[in-house]
């Protein structure tokens, strides 16, 4: 379970206000109209006072009518003051949290495998949404509405200190008990919402996993397993927001009730002072208003300390992604890849994923201009890591690769990703129309570009059947097409992409044998004249290979071509024998 920080952070605050800087005219503007709002409500229990001391008291009905009438537009310029401060400040707020939720997602679609490799996608999904969430209240007038509060305040109790001195003091005799239960309360309060937002974070990390996994949860029969452990995220979910409301339930009837307090203590010696006539009633009824105004700036006071916590904590978790170092970006002086021919060497090449167990060992390999690579080898050999780091998705602890006698450390990762193409063993499709996938290999490509495509790799007659053909929708993860299809797209795309360096880490593997046929006919015509590196478990669709690859360990211990390594009889003789391969059993 994720932990929440109780101390208030500064340094988080203050960056995330940072962000207000090119609105300080909004804010300036915001500002004056508050200042305007506050003498229209300062002055209004004012006139309600000379209305019934000046004009009730004394019969002046005429004169009556022309005060309310002032007060019924003091009350209309209140209203468009406070329309206008709300919509200058919820503008300038919005603006703010639409840039932070911008950066932070072009930020993440920089950082490197090695950020997501240990960070859950519900902790993300949280970050983007609800931790920002948590910072749009203080951007959104936060501090302005805190600080039009304080003057508030003041200017209420310089009304009533000029208005009756006693009564004001009889008034703020009741302050201190209502200070000690904010003390108390909110405390409480503040760290009962982080438990919030903790739980929910968690909760929103289980729900992803089990959206993602329902496949293997049905396969298993593990619903009520889940379910169970669901509960458990959602119910410690329930009672932290239960023991929130059970805190707001103490604290605003509390602030409620001092108010009504307050105006027993008017009611009580402005009735008695006004008996013996060293009162009057408009000055009782202005305190009364003036009172009801007075608890109102105490309650968002005390709101904005868990506005301002909520934005701490939400500042803390989103700036902490946003200070995450892209470990993988281009040089200061990174030039562009020109087109290559697919000349791939690996030279002495180290790596580790976690800087202590070593996944590749001094690999040293050349691959020349189209020629076609099988890297073979048993779980955890370390393939994948191979063309991870030819792709530059992860970076190498020791050693260099170069293709065509450029490092690729000093080139721009665009004009290095631009000329290799990756077709993985889990097809990735996105939401949307079959074009606006296949554009993902070629962003300006034509209708007729992406039909051939299709058609070369024999995905095109599907395709067809389709009733919107290109522009059927497929649903997340191309959900409404079968494994081998959203493969063959992944096919095609790469084909529109065109590519001189292409990838397959397991691409056929989740397809049936006559899928497969019909691929491996139309990668002969891909991967004619380009260098490929082909990752494969079914050593039946490698035999053809120019070069096989073995590794064991996280090095090369075997290379050559299918029949020179069964002549050898060395691991991969053995992983033929497992896989029970036919033309191996009669040859031998």
């Amino acid at each position: 379970m994720e932990e929440e920080k109780i101390k208030f952070n500064r340094y988080y605050v203050k960056r995330l206000l940072s962000y207000l800087k090119p609105y300080t005219l909004h804010l300036i503007l915001a500002l004056l109209i508050i200042f305007g709002l506050i003498g229209v409500s300062l002055y209004a229990p004012l006139v309600m006072k000379i209305t019934i001391d000046n004009y009730i008291m004394k019969g002046d009905y005429i004169g009556m009518l022309r005060m309310i009438a002032l007060l019924v537009g003091i009350y209309i310029a209140s209203w468009i003051l406070s329309n206008l401060r709300t919509r200058i400040l919820a503008l300038t707020g919005q603006k703010v949290i639409f840039k932070i939720r911008q950066e932070l997602f072009e930020h993440l679609q920089n950082l490197s495998f090695k950020f997501y490799d240990n960070t859950p996608v519900g902790k993300i999904v949280t970050r983007l949404t609800s931790d920002i969430d948590a910072m749009s209240e203080l951007v959104s007038g936060g501090i302005i509405n805190v600080i039009s509060e304080l003057v508030m305040l003041v200017g209420i109790v310089y009304m009533m200190f000029r208005l009756h001195i006693q009564l004001t003091w009889a008034v703020l005799a009741t302050l201190p008990l209502l200070i000690y239960m904010f003390a108390v309360v909110e405390r409480k309060l503040l760290e009962s919402e982080r438990n919030v937002r903790t739980t929910a974070t968690d909760m929103n990390i289980n729900l992803e996993e089990s959206i993602s996994g329902v496949r293997v949860i049905q396969a298993y029969n593990r619903e009520e397993y889940n379910l169970e452990r669901f509960k458990d995220y959602n119910e410690k979910h329930y009672n932290a927001c239960l023991n929130t409301i059970r805190y707001i339930a103490i604290l605003w009837p509390g602030v409620e009730v001092f108010w009504v307090l307050a105006s027993i203590v008017v009611v009580g010696l402005g009735g008695y002072w006004l008996i013996k006539d060293t009162i009057t009633v408009g000055i009782i009824t202005a305190f009364i208003s003036y009172i009801g105004n007075f608890f109102g700036p105490i309650r968002s006071l005390s709101q904005f300390l868990q506005i301002i916590q909520r934005a701490s904590a939400g500042a803390e978790k989103v700036f902490s992604i946003l200070d995450t170092e892209v470990d993988i970006k281009d040089q200061p002086n990174a030039t562009e890849l020109p087109p290559v021919e697919g000349r791939v060497e690996f030279r002495d090449v180290y790596f580790s994923y976690d800087g202590s167990e070593i996944v590749l060992k001094g690999i040293n390999l050349t691959v020349e201009p189209g020629q076609t690579v099988a890297i073979v080898g048993h779980t955890g050999a370390g393939k994948t890591s191979l063309v991870n780091l030819l792709c530059r998705f992860y970076e190498p602890t020791s050693g260099s690769i170069l293709i065509d006698g450029y490092d690729i450390k000093s080139v721009t990762l665009k004009s290095l990703r631009r000329q290799i193409g990756v077709v993985l063993q889990e097809p990735f499709l996105f939401s949307g129309t079959i074009r606006d996938n296949m554009k993902y290999g070629k962003e300006t490509a034509q209708d007729d570009e992406i039909w051939r495509a299709l058609d070369i790799i024999g995905a095109g007659e599907f395709v067809r059947r389709l009733p919107n053909k290109l522009d059927t929708t497929i649903g997340e993860r191309g959900i409404s097409l079968s494994m081998g299809q959203r493969q063959l797209l992944s096919f095609a795309r790469v084909i529109l992409a065109d590519p001189r360096i292409i990838v397959l880490d397991e691409a056929t593997s989740n397809i049936d044998t006559e899928t497969e046929q019909q691929i491996q006919s139309a990668l002969r015509t891909l991967l004619k004249g380009r260098t490929a590196f082909i990752i494969a478990h079914r050593l039946s669709t490698i035999r053809e290979a120019d070069l096989i690859v073995v590794i064991e360990n996280g090095k090369i211990v075997e290379r050559g071509t299918h029949s020179e390594l069964l002549a050898l009889g060395g691991i991969y003789y053995r992983m033929n024998v497992a896989q029970f391969d036919p033309a191996l059993i009669s040859a031998i």
